[in-house]
C-alpha cells in the first residue's frame, strides 16, 4: 500500500506538470517572494528560500525570474502582498487534508477552496482539526530497483535520516527537516538517484482508501493542487498504488 509521498511521486515522475507549466512557475514565484519576505534575500542564510530555488530550478525557472521574485520578497521590486496560509479538512472516506496556501486575497481564496472542497465530496474543518496527525519531515523518494535496501540505509542513516521504508516501486527515506541537506547530499555523493526530495507533512496514522472511493480523493487532491493559490496538499490516505496509476492515466 502507498500514501501521499508516493502519489506525488508518481506525478512527477510521469511529468503531469508539465502541461500546466505557466501555473506552476506562478506558484513557484508567490514559494520564492514569500520566503524572502520572510527570511531575507540571501539562500545561503534563509534555509526556506534555498528549498524554494531549489524547487524551481528543478521545474526550470529561469535565472532571472527566480531572481526577479527573489526582488519582491525583499521589496526591491513591486508587487502584491502575499499571506500564507493552512486550511484544514476532510475529504472522501475520511481522509484527513492539510491545504498550505500562498495569496494575495484571502477572503477569495477561501471561498474558492470551500467551494471546491463541497462540490467533491469534501468539507474544510477548524483550525487543528487535523494538524495534530502531521508532522514536518523530510521525504526522499529513491527508486528501489536502483540500489540496495542495505546500502541505502547505510548511506542514509550516517548522514541522520530516521526511517526507511518500502513503498510500491520506491524507497521512502524521513528525517528531520535539519538533516534533510545531509541527507539529500549523502545520496547525491552515492550516486543513487532521487525520485522526490521535498520537505512535507507526514501523518502519525493513515485511513485505508478501497478502488470504489480512491479516484474520489485522489480527484479532490488534484482539483486542490491545481488551484492558483494552493502550494501544497498532504493527506493520509493509504491506497493501492495501481490505482494511483489508473486514476493518474485517466486524467
Amino acid at each position: 500500500m502507498s500514501g501521499h509521498s508516493k502519489w506525488s511521486t508518481i506525478k512527477h515522475k510521469k511529468g503531469a506538470l508539465d502541461a500546466k507549466r505557466g501555473k506552476l512557475f506562478s506558484k513557484l514565484a508567490k514559494l520564492i517572494i514569500n520566503a524572502a519576505r520572510q527570511g531575507g534575500g540571501d539562500p545561503t542564510m534563509n534555509l526556506p528560500l534555498r528549498y524554494a530555488i531549489d524547487k524551481a530550478k528543478a521545474a526550470n525557472m529561469t535565472k532571472d525570474s527566480i531572481a526577479r521574485a527573489v526582488k519582491k520578497g525583499t521589496g526591491e521590486l513591486g508587487g502584491a502582498q502575499i499571506e500564507e496560509l493552512i486550511y484544514e479538512g476532510y475529504g472522501p472516506a475520511g481522509v484527513a487534508l492539510m491545504v498550505e496556501i500562498l495569496t494575495d486575497n484571502r477572503n477569495r481564496t477561501a471561498s474558492q477552496i470551500r467551494k471546491l472542497m463541497e462540490n467533491k465530496g469534501g468539507s474544510l474543518g477548524s483550525t487543528n482539526c487535523v494538524a495534530w496527525m502531521f508532522s514536518t519531515r523530510g521525504v526522499l523518494m529513491v527508486d528501489a530497483a536502483s540500489v540496495g535496501e542495505d546500502r541505502l540505509m547505510e548511506v542514509v542513516l550516517e548522514a541522520g535520516a530516521e526511517d526507511l521504508v518500502t513503498e510500491g516501486d520506491s524507497f521512502r527515506v524521513t528525517c528531520e527537516p535539519s538533516a534533510f541537506e545531509d541527507v539529500k547530499k549523502a545520496l547525491e555523493d552515492g550516486g543513487i538517484a532521487v525520485e522526490l526530495a521535498e520537505i512535507q507533512r507526514v501523518p502519525s496514522q493513515s485511513v485505508k482508501v478501497e478502488r470504489d472511493k480512491a479516484k474520489r480523493v485522489l480527484d479532490l487532491i488534484s482539483a486542490l493542487e491545481d488551484h492558483d493559490d494552493v502550494q501544497n496538499v498532504y493527506s493520509n490516505f493509504d491506497m493501492d498504488e495501481a490505482v494511483m496509476q489508473e486514476v493518474l492515466a485517466a486524467e
